[in-house]
């Protein structure tokens, strides 16, 4: 039986799902990145296989995120694409009407906006994390609240306080002031949430028409106090996945299925060595700062170089 991967490396999180034929979830995993994409997805991979049937057969690889390029030469992928793509067709895969695509991250956000199936826009905000998972797991560890009692906790609330969330350091900064004058931690928190929303809105959606069906995705769509505020501000149902945070690992799972060939890919990658050397250049102005990537101790890539000076031969 043929099966597909698909994984999502992010800066915060690494996802990873396999798909069998007709792009059902066999398998699927969501672990921490912990600053090391190589070692994170040498974990995911091996929980992927020791929950997989020995009788599948992996015949495609895909990646996504932001160290797409980076994994999909580990695994010799035979497709790396953005995640505006694999959000779309994961997402589109399982609802096939939808028209919006809200998405936040652990350190990034977008939209996508979609009209029969076809992306016609989309926007991210990946300069700043106010308003993302880590901006929210921060701030929860200030509160001494865990991340998990987040959302219902802001459920409580019928009187969210107005937090500045355009900024991680004026958010924080209103947060202690509203704590230190007496606010109820469920108001504070509710107002978190719909800061978050607010913020979203104001910059990422910015100018873009949102038109149901609206989906909702990433590790923040998990947060019902989030949700809440999407639903009421938006003034439409949102509707969020079981599967939310595994859409862009599906999407490019997808994709790998569609661009497969008769290669069959081994998943036994633990003793595979995959390092990297930097070096700054410094032949000319340019002052290119070359990365040199290594499998096995075989240079397999360079990247970085705006002359044939380090073309890999």
């Amino acid at each position: 039986m043929n099966c597909y991967l698909g994984i999502d490396i992010g800066s915060i999180s690494t996802k990873g799902v396999i798909i069998d034929d007709n792009n059902k979830i066999i398998t699927s995993s969501y672990i921490w990145t912990e600053g090391n994409p190589v070692n994170s997805v040498k974990k995911l991979i091996n929980i992927l296989k020791n929950n997989l049937d020995k009788r599948y057969v992996v015949k495609g690889i895909g990646t996504t995120g932001s160290a797409r390029k980076l994994i999909g030469l580990l695994l010799d992928a035979n497709v790396v694409k953005n995640e505006i793509m694999a959000h779309a067709i994961g997402t589109l895969s399982i609802y096939p009407d939808v028209k919006t695509i809200l998405e936040i991250g652990g350190q990034d956000s977008k939209i996508i906006l979609l009209n029969n199936g076809i992306i016609t826009d989309y926007a991210m905000n990946t300069l700043c994390a106010a308003g993302t998972g880590s901006f929210l797991s921060s701030q929860a560890k200030r509160l001494n609240i865990n991340i998990e009692d987040f959302g219902p906790l802001a459920l409580k609330s019928n009187n969210p306080v107005k937090i500045a969330a355009r900024c991680t350091v004026f958010a924080e900064s209103d947060l202690i002031h509203k704590a230190q004058v007496g606010y109820k931690k469920e108001d504070i928190v509710a107002g978190l949430c719909k800061s978050i929303v607010l913020n979203y809105l104001n910059n990422v959606g910015k100018g873009k028409k949102i038109k149901s069906p609206v989906i909702f995705q990433g590790g923040v769509s998990k947060n019902l106090g989030v949700l809440k505020y999407f639903k009421e501000i938006l003034n439409t149902d949102v509707i969020v996945d079981p599967n939310s945070h595994l859409m862009g690992s599906l999407g490019i799972a997808i994709l790998s299925k569609k661009n497969s060939s008769n290669k069959i890919y081994d998943l036994n990658i633990q003793d595979i060595s995959f390092d990297t050397k930097a070096i700054d250049c410094g032949g000319c102005s340019n002052n290119c700062e070359i990365l040199r990537i290594y499998k096995n101790n075989k240079l397999i890539d360079i990247w970085g170089n705006r002359c044939d000076k380090y073309i890999k031969n």
